[in-house]
């Protein structure tokens, strides 16, 4: 350090026909412009380490961190060379050190957050490229580290900040004044950030408790939406149609909602079929298990047909299929009604819900057959309909 210092003094000698303070100016743009150009062949040099996964990463890292390198090693030999800056009062050199050293730590942060960001990326793409079954697991990794990953970048920008400005004097009383009043301040600051204060909390417990990962399958307002991605203070959910829906992270701690995906992917679909009394159970049972065992959406595990309800008209089916998704679910109950019902109106179509009148002619001498039925009180019952010069006609369900 002494020997470069010693060298800049040395060069200096020449050019004590110009001002001290332009000759100053000058050495030090110099100086940075020099040290700008070393750190790039620097990094030039490392981009061409050979082939490992080790190596790879270290080549990545290089190369998203070349501006942000170069400009640190210009930084640093300014600094190192502004002790043979002369022609400054000693409050100029003092400013310029400071911005110098202001510049220095904001780069080192945001190389800091870059390293990080670049390192998680790498795992979670290296997560995702092996061939496991259970997807649990990796959504559970994928959320944990992309919350933690954005409140840690947050984290690390508020301290780069704070840090970088804490160097000047006047906002260091500034800062050091807030200290002294922290009951206040810390008051003031709760009521002002208090919404971005609670999403953050909510963050980390979603991170650590886990109610929703990424690509879960919910229920919210209605829609079926996808956690698309998971942000430090808000969600952001995708819907089939390709809407999105955009809800503060803090919602999914406070209120109910319906989670598919929780505990595995796998779920059980439900179809319900409406059919005719006369209908072959025995027949559509047949034909319903030959359907599901030929979906390929089908994964094997559960499936059975039972009469679930019935009431004056019709009688109401139950299928259940299990699939390995909530999506293939949704594709397999839809095949499973076009078929059946495409089987149904081909091979048995007494199976088809109907709707049946009673035609009943008039009994001896003209008489009401609604009569002979009736109670003494003679009233015909509710729905029936006498026509002029007709007999009766009335609606039945037989």
């Amino acid at each position: 350090m002494q020997h470069f210092v010693s060298t800049l003094f040395a060069i200096r000698s020449y050019f004590t026909w110009l001002p001290a303070s332009v000759v100053s100016v000058l050495m030090l743009v110099v100086v940075g412009v020099l040290a700008f150009y070393c750190g790039n062949l620097v990094t030039k040099q490392l981009l061409k380490i050979p082939g490992s996964r080790k190596a790879a990463l270290i080549r990545r890292i290089v190369s998203s961190l070349r501006r942000p390198t170069r400009l640190m090693v210009a930084l640093l030999a300014m600094l190192s060379a502004l002790p043979a800056a002369t022609g400054f009062t000693a409050a100029q050199e003092d400013n310029f050190q400071l911005s110098l050293l202001f510049l220095l730590i904001l780069t080192f942060g945001f190389s800091a957050i870059m390293v990080f960001r670049i390192m998680t990326e790498v795992y979670l793409n290296r997560l995702a490229s092996r061939e496991q079954t259970d997807d649990i697991m990796i959504r559970s990794h994928q959320t944990q580290i992309r919350v933690l990953r954005r409140l840690t970048e947050i984290l690390v920008g508020i301290v780069t900040v704070a840090s970088a400005l804490m160097l000047f004097p006047s906002v260091k009383q500034y800062g050091l004044s807030l200290f002294a009043s922290a009951g206040a301040a810390s008051l003031i600051v709760g009521l002002s950030a208090r919404g971005l204060l609670t999403n953050l909390i909510a963050g980390v417990q979603i991170a650590l408790t886990q109610p929703i990962r990424m690509e879960d399958l919910i229920i919210i307002n209605g829609d079926w939406c996808w956690v698309e991605e998971i942000n430090a203070t808000y969600v952001v959910l995708r819907v089939w149609d390709w809407r999105r829906h955009i809800v503060p992270i803090s919602y999914f701690l406070e209120n109910q909602f319906e989670n598919w995906t929780h505990n595995s992917a796998a779920i059980i679909g439900v179809v319900f079929l409406w059919v005719d009394y006369q209908a072959p159970m025995d027949k559509i049972r047949e034909m319903l298990n030959e359907i599901v065992r030929g979906c390929p959406l089908w994964d094997g595990r559960v499936f059975d047909v039972q009469v679930a309800d019935c009431n004056a008209h019709v009688m109401s089916i139950r299928i259940i299929a299990s699939a390995r998704t909530a999506l293939q679910s949704w594709d397999l109950r839809c095949d499973i009604r076009e078929k059946i019902i495409a089987r149904i109106r081909d091979e048995c179509p007494e199976a088809l819900p109907r709707s049946r009148f009673s035609m009943m002619p008039p009994g001896p001498g003209g008489q009401d057959p609604w009569e002979q039925m009736a109670p003494p009180i003679g009233r015909p019952p509710p729905g029936s309909y006498m026509g002029p010069g007709m007999g009766s006609t009335s609606m039945s369900s037989d």
